[in-house]
């Protein structure tokens, strides 16, 4: 089993990429191969809304964001993480997964792509307040963010009232929440 890790957060060892990790040494530890990529890392842009898609799904801009395409195609659970930023998911985020609009148009519209592996998908993702409402927000655009690529929405894990950095190591209870969920996405 290929488990791939999506971090979202332009931190890049807060408190969702602790999370993140623990939730992937839980698929680790049922002998997953595990990848982790950093979007803050990759260098790509937003969505240029082109006119002239490919009907195989593929954008028609090289950069980074072909590779991680790949690895989402060959991977067999895909675990994706952000905080939340003002209600919504980080920006990082959001722009990956706009790159993903000339997927949706090939298989929705054209109807010329077709993924042959239903794969699994857990979202992690951590907020400063009390607002359950936020993590709803981001939790509709990730759940359509899989369902274009073909991953069933199987895992979450939402925790909020955290701000500080590396503040959720405190909390233990959350973190073996994300190793146990790492675990099952791989048992499915």
């Amino acid at each position: 089993m290929k488990i791939l890790g999506i971090l979202g957060s332009p931190r890049i060892d807060g408190n969702t990429a602790i999370l993140l990790d623990y939730a992937l040494s839980g698929a680790r530890s049922e002998q997953a191969e595990v990848e982790k990529v950093i979007l803050r890392k990759l260098h790509f842009t937003g969505c240029l809304e082109c006119e002239d898609t490919r009907d195989d799904g593929e954008c028609l801009i090289n950069d980074d964001m072909r590779m991680l395409y790949k690895k989402i195609s060959s991977s067999d659970v895909i675990i994706l993480a952000s905080p939340i930023f003002f209600g919504s998911l980080s920006s990082q985020t959001k722009m990956m997964i706009d790159r993903f609009q000339c997927l949706w148009q090939a298989k929705y519209i054209r109807k010329t792509y077709r993924q042959e592996k239903k794969r699994l998908g857990g979202f992690i993702s951590v907020e400063a307040s009390k607002r359950l409402d936020f993590f709803e927000n981001a939790k509709a655009i990730v759940k359509n963010f899989f369902a274009t690529i073909d991953v069933i929405y199987k895992e979450e894990l939402f925790v909020s009232g955290i701000e500080k950095k590396g503040e959720i190591l405190e909390h233990k209870d959350h973190l073996e929440r994300a190793c146990e969920m790492g675990y099952r996405l791989i048992k499915e």
